[in-house]
């Protein structure tokens, strides 16, 4: 395993980040049990999770994504061991984020990043993680209203009800000086959240955004516009999730296939992100790519997402054992200039199809 720092701090976290959001709907706590089991033998010590994983939300399964990681930890006794992430949720009245999801933080109507609202999830995700400490906080999305889960088209419309970048940082700031968190970080943010993010905490003195967990993949490389400089120029990172394109960019999709259990045979009416008519012909570009230098085409498509220098981690997710070990041993493969130079041709006959 290859390790990277977390933004400036000394923090080693792995290239490889196990990714949870499938622990408790699409995997059971065995299966669970047992892919922390193997990434952690392979090297990993990077694990991210969230309040309201699993995915697809539902009450019934509500944070044991959470409860399957503090149970195993405990088991093994290796809390020091592991670089433990989750993320808080927003919600607006309006429909927009978790509202809707009445049992996140009972219900509130309008999940804030405020003081209430921060105490409240780092509290419960402490409670569930079977922890005291949380090494990286993130904000999941953005309150206010901006671009991100695929939008496109930014249509900005002034509004003051979502919690300023200074406030946000204070209320954390109180969180990290109680020793509950160690580190933030964002999750769908812009390059202006960022930016504005790092400015404030700089004037202030407030704590820095280490990381930014946002989608990048060989069908989304939007990552490369604006955000890629900051995140060298600052010292924060990108956590890449989706970088196999909800499974895309493994081939099992190819021709109309809908696997049994797969997550978009499951919740394919949900996810519709990857469906595009663009899409789908350049994940056959791709696959002949793969095919051509005798690469498996998800270890392909892992590799060039670690292989960016603006890269911290690649969040990876599995729902077997075998997938999960085809993409653990993507750190030790190696792509050619030729299969890059070819990659990137692609990309500029389909640029970034599935936002």
């Amino acid at each position: 395993m290859k390790y990277r720092k977390l933004g400036n701090t000394d923090l080693d976290v792995s290239v490889i980040c196990l990714g949870t959001m499938t622990f408790g709907e699409q995997n059971s706590k065995k299966e669970s049990f047992d892919q922390m089991d193997l990434a952690f033998d392979k090297g990993i010590n990077f694990f991210d999770t969230a309040e309201i994983y699993p995915i697809y939300p539902k009450k019934k399964t509500s944070g044991r994504s959470e409860e399957y990681i503090g149970s195993w930890m405990k088991k093994n006794r290796n809390r020091h061991k592991i670089i433990l992430a989750t993320k808080i949720a927003s919600g607006h009245p309006k429909g927009v984020g978790a509202t809707g999801l009445s049992w996140i933080r009972k219900g509130q109507k309008y999940l804030k990043f405020d003081k209430k609202n921060v105490n409240a999830a780092v509290n419960n995700s402490l409670k569930r993680l079977k922890t005291d400490y949380i090494d990286l906080y993130q904000l999941h999305w953005p309150e206010r209203k901006s671009n991100f889960f695929g939008r496109l088209g930014y249509q900005h419309k002034e509004e003051n009800d979502w919690n300023k970048f200074e406030d946000i940082l204070y209320s954390l700031d109180k969180i990290i000086k109680s020793g509950k968190v160690r580190y933030i970080g964002l999750s769908n943010e812009t390059a202006w959240g960022l930016s504005k993010f790092l400015e404030v905490s700089k004037l202030k003195k407030l704590p820095r955004i280490m990381s930014v967990q946002n989608p990048y993949s060989l069908l989304n490389r939007t990552y490369e516009v604006g955000l890629a400089e900051v995140s060298i120029r600052e010292e924060s990172g990108l956590l890449a999730y989706s970088p196999l394109a909800f499974g895309y960019l493994t081939g099992k999709y190819r021709n109309g296939e809908l696997p049994k259990n797969s997550r978009m045979k499951l919740f394919g009416d949900q996810f519709g992100r990857y469906k595009t008519k663009n899409g789908q012909l350049a994940i056959e570009k791709y696959n002949e790519i793969a095919n051509k230098y005798g690469l498996d085409f998800a270890q392909m498509s892992l590799k060039f997402c670690e292989l960016q220098p603006f890269m911290t981690s690649v969040i990876i997710g599995a729902t077997t054992m075998d997938q999960l070990k085809t993409d653990i041993e993507s750190v030790n493969i190696n792509l050619s200039d030729e299969v890059i130079n070819e990659i990137n041709e692609v990309q500029k006959i389909y640029p970034n199809p599935c936002p």
